[in-house]
């Protein structure tokens, strides 16, 4: 088996899914953002507030870009998908699966947008925000896993059995 890469919204429970999975796949596991966090030496929404979205969007594509686990499941920012070259190597170096909630699902997870290090651009809302990825996720993901009233255990066993 070769790597997994989970994508989908904040909140989509990216990284606490891929703990338990690398676990039950005998796999490491690899969480791009604090990656990102661990090189440039700040926190997500301090490198946004530094560098504008288009400024950490680079940054976060070249960390993806840059990621070559032997065995590994990682969680990536919700935003990784706005790097079609990043994206492209990660396909080639892992099956991607996106973990999909309904919008309604993602507003009742997350907190503060700005403090969890979420991309927004001014004045958008997080709808618009949803409407404007879903489609991305979709575009490249080998597996699209329905979350929505699932959970942790079940969402790791129905991506378990399709990866093997």
């Amino acid at each position: 088996m070769k790597n997994i890469v989970l994508i989908g919204m904040p909140g989509a429970g990216k990284s606490t899914i891929g703990v338990v999975l690398a676990k039950n796949m005998g796999m490491s596991f690899l969480d791009s953002d604090l990656v990102i966090q661990e090189r440039e030496g700040k926190k997500l929404h301090e490198l946004i507030k530094e560098y504008g979205m288009d400024g950490f969007l680079e940054i976060e594509a070249r960390v993806n870009a840059s990621l070559n686990p032997k065995t590994a499941v990682i969680a990536t920012g919700g935003s990784a998908v706005y790097s079609e070259y990043a994206m492209k190597y990660l396909k080639s170096i892992a099956m991607v699966c996106y973990l999909k909630l309904s919008y309604e699902g993602i507003e009742e997870r997350l907190g503060d947008l700005a403090e969890r290090g979420v991309v927004l651009r001014e004045g958008e809302t997080l709808r618009e925000l949803y409407d404007e990825r879903v489609p991305l996720y979709e575009k490249y993901a080998n597996i699209t896993v329905e979350c929505e009233n699932k959970n942790i255990r079940e969402i790791v066993t129905e991506l378990s059995k399709r990866l093997k």
